[in-house]
């Protein structure tokens, strides 16, 4: 049944056999005619696809035509992320909002236009009048991403002239957006407890004086609580996740239906979607998953040996999702290390120590160790592999008590100041519709009348 509607499961099924029949394309001719699956060089580095301004992802250097393994480096706008959490924690302040401006505008701001801006993302906040339950409310989902997409999509409804494309227009959508993703987040959440848990709704007014960080915390507890230094490692995770490069896929997506002209409100809801998927931002919710999976097959924690033993049988697809992958190991730029992992491992060891969280902290860390080794066993392989940001991030949501839902939708609440960097790039700079060739395999073939075909 879809949609309220039976249908004949023996007729869709031959549909569905006839489909697989006609669409199956062998595997070589991709070989044969050249074709970069994934849009992936041979040697599994992206096809240049654009220029940009906003954020390098370096893993790897190429000399004499082979790639050399590097410490991975994340840089904003030219900017270290290193330096950018060191001087934010240093000096005591929360950073995202700071970070969301450098990565807009292209400059740090000073401290009266981090003020400013601070305002406007808090007059911004609160999402328009009988938003949430028309448009939230009365369509609850249980997936808090797909509704979050709706939203935004929404949005354009509520805006006076959603087609201009004027750049002061394009740059107060993106702040207004970017204010909002976290309200809209998180109203759909509480909708959803309510209809789907059959728990409390909680719906507490937004406080003018938080930050982005703060307000999330503050409207997701029932009682408003939490402490300086929660609010502070979900911020130091909205700076993590907040942009990476052009080529990812939700970023791609993005500066693609940017391309074509399309309204603001379209592109910013597509990326929702890319990011939503398991090969992407969803990947930090297979690896919780993943994590109680160990944690139930493998009977001492502290001991290497029984979890390289299960990481063998994961990667050999004996357990786990049947993939062969361990989530959170590997990255498709970063090899020796993910700083953005780096960064979270230092910050959420502190958080793990002397709580519950500490043995777990510690299996993860087991499988950052075991892995690399593991799976060169297992396959032969070469490969140099890290822990990527999904590995720890999991975790430090849960320390945080924020539910497994909402591991996601936060990286798209943190993630959308990248992408309107890059829509407002593309905006400007691109100028042409983005449009890949795909080589079509099908031989030609002479009409059939309709009383002829079998």
């Amino acid at each position: 049944m879809l949609n309220g509607i039976d249908y004949d499961k023996n007729v869709f099924k031959s549909l569905c056999d006839e489909f697989v029949k006609n669409n199956r394309i062998p595997p070589e001719l991709y070989e044969k005619y050249q074709v970069k699956r994934g849009l992936r060089n041979s040697d599994g580095s992206g096809v240049m696809a654009g220029i940009t301004n906003i954020c390098n992802v370096h893993g790897y250097i190429v000399n004499e035509g082979e790639r050399e393994p590097v410490e991975g480096e994340l840089i904003y706008r030219g900017y270290s992320i290193n330096d950018i959490v060191a001087n934010t924690s240093e000096k005591g302040r929360f950073g995202f909002e700071e970070t969301a401006y450098l990565l807009l505008f292209g400059q740090l701001p000073s401290e009266d236009r981090l003020r400013r801006f601070n305002e406007m993302l808090s007059e911004f906040r609160e999402l328009p009048k009988g938003f949430s339950e028309d448009m939230i409310f009365k369509a609850p989902s249980r997936d808090i991403m797909n509704k979050m997409a709706r939203s935004v999509l929404a949005l354009y409804s509520y805006d006076d002239d959603p087609e201009d494309r004027s750049l002061e227009m394009e740059l107060l959508r993106a702040v207004s957006i970017i204010a909002r993703l976290p309200s809209a987040m998180v109203d759909a959440y509480q909708i959803k407890r309510r209809v789907f848990d059959h728990e409390s709704l909680y719906m507490h007014p937004l406080n003018p004086d938080e930050c982005t960080a703060q307000s999330v915390l503050s409207t997701l507890r029932p009682d408003r609580q939490y402490s300086e230094e929660e609010a502070r490692l979900l911020d130091l995770m909205l700076i993590l996740h907040a942009e990476h490069g052009g080529g990812n896929n939700s970023t791609f997506t993005c500066r693609t239906l940017t391309s074509a002209d399309t309204d603001a409100y379209s592109a910013y809801s597509a990326a929702i979607g890319s990011l939503k998927g398991q090969r992407h931002g969803g990947a930090n919710f297979k690896v919780i998953r993943q994590l109680e999976e160990f944690k139930e097959n493998i009977s001492d924690w502290e001991n290497d040996g029984q979890v390289a033993d299960y990481i063998a049988k994961v990667i050999r697809k004996e357990a786990g999702d049947g993939s062969g992958l361990v989530y959170g190991m590997g990255h498709a730029v970063y090899t020796l290390s993910d700083p953005r992992a780096v960064i979270l491992k230092r910050n959420a060891v502190k958080l793990a120590q002397g709580t519950e969280y500490e043995k777990e902290f510690r299996l993860l860390d087991a499988v950052e160790r075991l892995t690399p080794e593991v799976f060169a066993n297992v396959k032969g392989s070469t490969k140099t592999m890290c822990a990527n940001v999904d590995l720890y991030s999991g975790l430090v949501y849960r320390m945080l008590k924020i539910p497994v839902e909402l591991n996601t939708p936060l990286f798209a609440v943190s993630r959308i100041s990248g992408w309107a960097a890059h829509r407002i790039e593309e905006l400007i700079n691109g100028r042409r519709i983005i449009r890949p060739a795909y080589k079509a395999v099908a031989k030609r073939k002479k009409y059939i009348p309709l009383g002829e075909r079998v």
